[in-house]
C-alpha cells in the first residue's frame, strides 16, 4: 500500500504539471504523514544532511569549471585542434566536432554544457563549409551526451552519493566506454561522409598543428589535472572538483583573456543558479530516497526479483526498459536517485558489479538527454542552431539508434567498463 501510494503520488503530482523537484519532495512528506511512525521533523534533518554530503559538494564546482571553460573560448581553441588533428579526414568537421566534444566532456562533466560549448560553433562551421545543418546538429546534439560518460560527469558523483560507491573507480569505468562510442560515431560520420562526398579541409602542416596545440594546452591540461591529481592520490574527486574550478578560472581570466574581471561575477552567479537547480532536485530526490529506504521499498522488491527468478541478463534487460522509459520525461539526477536505491541491492544480489551497473544507468541517461519529450540536449541544439524542435530530433533520430546498439555492448559486456578500474587495481 505503502509502495503504491508514494510512486502513484509522485506521478499524479508531476501529470498536473509540479515540478520534478517539488513532486519527489511532496510524495515523500505525504507519505511519511500518513503511512510512516517517522517524525514531519524528519524531514526537515534529512534534506539538510543531503547539503552536507561531501560528494556532492564536487557538483558546484564542476559546473563553475565548465561554465568558465564555455565562456572563456576553451571550446573554440579545443575545435580548432581537433581541425587540426582530423579535419583532412574526408567529412573531417564532424569528425573533429565529435573529437571536441570528447575534449571537452573530459572538463566539464556536464552533457548540455558540452553541447552548448562545442555546438555553437563547430555546427555554424560545418554549415559554412558545405554541410547539412541537420547533419551537424544530430552529430553534436548526441556527441555531447559524451559529457556524462566520460570522466568527469555529475551525473556519476549522484550516482556514487546515492550507492555509496567510489566515485574514482566510476570514472575510470567511464573512460573506455567513453572512447568506445566517440570513436564509434566517428567511424560512422566517416562512411557516410565517403558516401555522400562531403568535404574535407586541407591537411594541416606540422606548424599549424603545432600553433593548435600550444593554444589549447591550457585546456587540455586540465585533464591531466583532474584525473592525474585523483588517481596519484594528491586529492579527492571533490578536490579535484575546486581545482578544476579554480584553475578554469584562471585560465580563462588571465592566460586566454577571453573573459575580464567584471565579467566574472556574472559567470559564478549563473553557476551558482544551475547548481541550486541541481541541488535542489537532489535534495528532494535523497528524501524521496530516505522513504523508499524506511519503508524497505528497496528490500521488498528485491525479495519480489528472487522469488521471481530472474536471472542477471533479464534483470538488465528491465532495468534498461525502465531507464529509457524514464529518461524520457525526467532530469538524469533525480532519476539516478530515485531508482538507484532500487536497483543497486537487487544487481549485488543477483552478482552484477555495482561499477557496471552505474555505467549502464549512465549510458541510459545518454540516450534520454537525446530522447523526446524532456530530452535537454534536444532543447540546447534547439537554441544554438536556431532549428525547431522538431527538426533537431528528427536530425538525432539516426544516431539515437546507434546508442541504443552502444547500449547493448555496454550492458551485456562488463569488460568494456571493469577492464581498466580492475587493470588499475581498483
Amino acid at each position: 500500500m505503502t509502495i503504491l501510494f508514494l510512486f502513484l503520488a509522485l506521478f499524479v503530482l508531476m501529470f498536473i504539471g509540479v515540478p520534478i523537484a517539488v513532486s519527489l519532495g511532496l510524495a515523500g512528506s505525504i507519505t511519511i504523514m500518513l503511512f510512516s511512525p517517522d517524525s514531519v521533523r524528519s524531514l526537515a534533518i534529512k534534506l539538510f544532511e543531503t547539503s552536507e554530503h561531501y560528494t556532492l559538494l564536487a557538483i558546484p564546482f564542476f559546473l563553475l569549471a565548465g561554465a568558465f571553460m564555455t565562456t572563456g573560448g576553451v571550446a573554440r581553441r579545443l575545435i580548432d585542434f581537433a581541425n587540426a588533428c582530423v579535419g583532412h579526414i574526408r567529412g573531417g568537421l564532424a569528425i573533429g566536432a565529435v573529437l571536441a566534444c570528447m575534449l571537452f566532456a573530459a572538463l566539464s562533466g556536464s552533457s548540455p554544457a558540452t553541447v552548448a560549448a562545442v555546438g555553437s560553433i563547430a555546427i555554424a562551421g560545418m554549415v559554412r563549409s558545405g554541410y547539412p545543418q541537420a547533419f551537424g546538429a544530430g552529430i553534436v546534439c548526441n556527441a555531447g551526451t559524451l559529457g556524462i560518460l566520460i570522466p568527469p560527469s555529475v551525473v556519476m558523483v549522484v550516482y556514487a552519493a546515492a550507492t555509496e560507491t567510489s566515485v574514482g573507480k566510476l570514472f575510470m569505468a567511464g573512460v573506455v566506454p567513453g572512447i568506445l562510442l566517440g570513436v564509434v560515431l566517428m567511424a560512422a560520420i566517416y562512411i557516410i561522409a565517403v558516401k555522400k562526398n562531403l568535404p574535407a579541409l586541407p591537411r594541416a602542416s606540422v606548424r599549424e598543428w603545432l600553433s593548435a596545440a600550444r593554444k589549447a594546452i591550457w585546456g587540455l591540461l586540465l585533464m591531466v589535472i583532474i584525473l592525474g591529481g585523483i588517481y596519484s592520490g594528491m586529492f579527492t574527486p571533490t578536490e579535484a572538483a575546486a581545482v578544476a574550478a579554480v584553475y578554469s578560472a584562471c585560465i580563462a581570466l588571465f592566460v586566454y583573456k577571453d573573459m575580464t574581471l567584471r565579467e566574472a561575477p556574472k559567470v559564478i552567479l549563473e553557476s551558482g543558479k544551475l547548481s541550486i537547480m541541481l541541488m535542489f532536485i537532489i535534495a528532494n530526490a535523497m528524501l524521496f530516497a530516505h522513504v523508499l529506504t524506511t519503508e524497505q521499498i528497496p528490500q521488498t522488491i528485491t525479495s519480489w526479483v528472487i522469488e521471481m527468478g530472474l536471472s542477471p541478463w533479464m534483470f538488465l534487460l528491465v532495468v534498461n526498459i525502465v531507464l529509457l522509459v524514464a529518461g524520457a520525461f525526467m532530469e538524469p539526477s533525480a532519476i539516478i536517485l530515485i531508482l538507484a536505491p532500487i536497483l543497486f541491492p537487487i544487481a549485488v544480489q543477483l552478482g552484477i558489479d555495482p561499477i557496471h551497473l552505474g555505467i549502464i544507468m549512465v549510458v541510459n541517461m545518454e540516450i534520454g538527454l537525446i530522447t523526446p519529450p524532456v530530452g535537454l540536449n534536444l532543447f540546447v541544439t534547439s537554441a544554438v542552431t536556431g532549428m525547431p524542435v522538431s527538426a533537431v530530433i528528427r536530425a538525432a533520430m539516426p544516431w539515437l539508434m546507434m546508442l541504443l546498439g552502444f547500449l547493448v555492448i555496454i550492458t551485456y559486456v562488463p569488460a568494456v567498463s571493469l577492464a581498466l578500474p580492475e587493470w588499475l587495481g581498483m
